[in-house]
């Protein structure tokens, strides 16, 4: 067997990071080539996909040091399915910035919207090939920062800024429970490997076992699961996170047909393809194969439910999302096929349909279902595209669908077979789910044929630009489709089976043992083929039906419990309301309230950081080096600060402050520092001046804040002044075995010139502390002085 080839490290390295690179170049190429800059992005995306064909059969890591005190690195790792995701970001990415070229015509902020969806692809392209925890984290935050600017391109509609920040809240907040579960992870396996390997995917990938072994016996195996599983079902919009998905579809339709059909939503199941290996379990296929079933069925019938088109293919897009969850979610080799496979058609069918759509919409005017129909006399071609992308989507035979779905059927019978009672759940939701996969399918379809509803007149065919694209993607689907054919007859196309046998490899233990991947159109009766039989008879039979179908769905969620948008909106807007009635108590303008909220929040993290980690407060001798002149003098300031307590007025506060501060510098004259002492007094004078100036702007009398204000701020005091102390004392308790101040003693004439060590360390040895604090010093007075000049033009007030 000849050894496979290791992945070239500047070719992986090139297609994560060229696409930023050219993200970053974006508005300089814009101003020469204005709106073709859609074909200078296309361009990138091609030479992304170059890079990712000239990997195929390489297989292994590429690690490049990050934090190495961390153990932390940027490790990439070639794979089947990592090709897979890389194949579907970079040649999708082609197609859709080509489309782009045309829809996009005449669109505002077309800068904005080209490095964005640039900057999209290289995150989607960082997180197919990490082979690291937290390169992987990184970049998968990057989709969800990238995908909110995209989605909400419209930035001035209502509409599409509810659906960014919705899709930014959901994934975002998924993602942080995924961290979790990255950092439970690290901390269970730093106990039984090295640091390098505590974040890296391919280690674990390799000691499968022992990872699963490892969370057992710490009891941290169902926990990490589950908040893995949140962060991919809120990535690849499972029930009940599906929501943000069709709202997502204010974006412009390239943006859903890239984002939301052929990548970003892959991500969560490209992440449950990765982790299968590690995680596969009992308690794995219970988790994700009724999560997946689930969302394959609800998001199936809340599809026929849609009013646009856009709004049917994003529920179809969460429906299909849930067939490939559940498909990995089992544990036969079967499980492994159907995800794998159906990543490959879904995407396919997925984004030429959405092609379509815009196509639609930009030709017809209209993205209405009600609206549209008899589309094929002046759309043959794009009616020939849908046509076999739409019978993909349902299942319906020898089209590239039905094959990913038959697995699922087999995968999802071997279960039930396997465990009984309750598992024959599984091939029953599954064939229900697929009767309305298959009704809002044969929907879409019929949009181009019948008659012509009132109102829609003559539709122009649309320019080739547009229409190249979507042609390209239904020639795979057909290709594919095509392929099943010829597999019932033995002939199987060889480089294509390879691949996908590669990337379902992928997903299986070490120990497992694969097999040719093969698919055809069956010649006997088998379970599956009885249930996808089963599906498009009742599905063509309930076809007729489907206004009635359409109009209870929709009853059913006009009924706000049953809704998940009502909980989201009602948790979301319900801490709106929250936030402004504490923002008014918060911020009433009032400087004494300010001061209050900071100090005590503050005071409160550290001391509660204080108490997290446990640190014990050192013992303080305060006899030791203490003379009589010093307790005289410290005695003066307790005093002092007593006094500015009780003091009646601004003046007398302030002067009775600066005994306290005069009393400091005189300490440290008694303890020989007579630079800090200088430094002390020179600053005391200073704050002392300022406070006389301005004391003529503000009351006489300190009034009366009332009892309780007093004893608040008296607390308060307390509390912040208990927070130094501990704080003084924490840091000030580590006893180095080797000191620096003998080295800077011994270097200070020799390397800075200078017997005077403290000004050889602030101008030599820490020059840049030193220049960056001159700096910020120098930037608050230009602030302060430009400030000073508007109010004298008067352009401020």
């Amino acid at each position: 067997m000849q050894p496979t080839p290791d992945p070239a490290a500047s070719a992986v390295l090139a297609v994560v990071f060229l696409p930023f690179v050219a993200a970053a170049l974006v508005p300089l190429v814009y101003r020469a080539l204005g709106e073709r800059t859609a074909y200078y992005a296309a361009a990138v995306a091609l030479a992304c996909f170059g890079l990712v064909a000239s990997q195929y059969g390489a297989h292994g890591a590429v690690t490049v040091p990050w934090i190495p005190s961390l153990g932390v690195s940027v490790s990439f790792y070639v794979d089947g399915l990592s090709l897979l995701i890389g194949f579907l970001a970079s040649g999708v990415g082609v197609l859709i910035l080509t489309y782009s070229g045309g829809y996009m015509h005449g669109e505002p902020a077309q800068p904005k919207y080209y490095a964005a969806l640039l900057a999209f692809m290289g995150s989607m392209l960082g997180v197919a090939f990490a082979a690291d925890l937290v390169a992987l984290f990184v970049f998968w935050e990057l989709t969800s920062l990238s995908s909110f600017v995209l989605i909400g391109h419209y930035q001035r509609q209502e509409s599409s800024q509810y659906a960014a920040r919705k899709s930014m809240l959901i994934t975002v907040s998924g993602g942080l429970f995924m961290l979790v579960g990255f950092l439970l992870l690290h901390d269970v396996l730093l106990d039984v490997t090295a640091a390098d390997n505590a974040f890296s995917i391919v280690w674990m990938l390799e000691h499968a076992d022992l990872v699963q072994e490892e969370l057992r016996a710490a009891g941290l195996f169902l926990p990490v699961l589950g908040l893995i599983a949140v962060g991919a079902a809120a990535k690849s919009a499972q029930v009940p996170l599906h929501i943000w998905l069709p709202n997502a579809m204010e974006a412009p339709t390239p943006v859903s047909a890239f984002l939301h059909s052929a990548t970003m939503v892959k991500a969560g199941v490209y992440l449950l393809g990765r982790l299968r290996p590690i995680f596969v379990s009992e308690e794995w296929q219970l988790l994700f194969a009724v999560l997946g079933l689930t969302t394959m069925t609800v998001a199936a019938i809340l599809a026929v439910g849609a009013t646009d088109i856009k709004e049917l293919l994003a529920y179809s897009t969460a429906s299909h999302l849930g067939l490939i969850v559940a498909g990995f979610g089992f544990l036969s080799d079967l499980g492994g096929e159907t995800g794998a496979f159906h990543i490959v058609n879904h995407a396919a069918f997925k984004a030429a349909l959405f092609l379509v759509a815009g196509i639609i919409a930009h030709e017809a005017g209209t993205r209405k279902i009600a609206n549209l129909g008899g589309l094929k006399d002046d759309l043959p071609i794009t009616a020939a595209i849908t046509a076999v992308a739409a019978l993909g989507m349902a299942g319906v035979p020898p089209f590239n669908g039905f094959y990913s779905k038959e697995l699922l059927f087999e995968a999802a019978w071997e279960a039930a077979a396997h465990a009984g009672g309750l598992a024959w759940l599984y091939p029953a939701v599954a064939v229900f789910g697929s009767v309305f996969t298959f009704l809002y399918s044969i929907k879409f379809l019929m949009l181009f044929f019948g008659e012509k509803p009132t109102g829609l007149h003559s539709v122009h065919s649309p320019p080739w630009v547009m229409l190249a694209p979507p042609l390209v993607l239904g020639v795979i689907a057909g290709a594919i489709s095509l392929g099943g054919v010829l597999g019932t007859f033995g002939i199987h196309f060889a480089p294509f089976d390879h691949f996908v046998g590669e990337v379902w490899a992928s997903t299986l233990p070490p120990e497992a043992e694969g097999h040719a991947f093969h698919y055809y159109v069956p010649t006997h009766l088998t379970p599956a083929a009885a249930m996808s039989a089963v599906t498009i008879v009742v599905g063509a039979a309930a076809y007729p039906f489907y206004d009635r179908l359409h109009r209870g769905v929709n009853r059913l969620t006009d009924v706000d419990a049953l809704r998940a948008n009502w909980y989201y909106d009602s948790a979301v807007f319900g801490a709106n309301d929250w936030s402004d009635v504490a923002a008014a108590r918060v911020q009433n303008g009032l400087l004494r309230t300010y001061a209050t909220w900071a100090m005590a929040a503050v005071a409160a993290l550290a001391l509660a950081g204080y108490a997290a980690s446990g640190v014990a407060l050192p013992s303080v001798d305060i006899s030791a080096g203490m003379t009589l002149p010093m307790a005289l003098v410290l005695g003066v300031a307790i005093v002092g600060a007593l006094a500015v307590s009780i003091a009646p007025s601004h003046i007398s506060g302030v002067l009775t402050l600066s005994i306290l501060g005069f009393m400091v510098a005189v300490f440290y004259v008694l303890a020989d520092a007579p630079d800090l002492a200088l430094t002390q007094l020179v600053v005391e004078t200073l704050t002392l001046v300022i406070f006389l100036l301005v004391l003529d702007k503000l009351p006489a009398f300190y009034g009366n804040a009332g009892r309780g204000k007093m004893v608040r701020d008296g607390v308060l005091s307390v509390v912040v002044g208990a927070t130094v102390f501990v704080t003084v004392l924490v840091s000030t308790a580590a006893a180095p075995a080797e000191s620096i101040a003998g080295e800077f003693l011994e270097l200070s004439v020799p390397e800075g010139g200078g017997g005077n060590v403290v000004n050889v360390i602030l101008v030599d040895f820490r020059a840049f502390d030193t220049m960056g604090e001159i700096s910020v010093v120098a930037m608050a007075a230009l602030s302060v002085l430009t400030l000073i000049a508007m109010r004298e033009r008067g352009e401020i007030q």
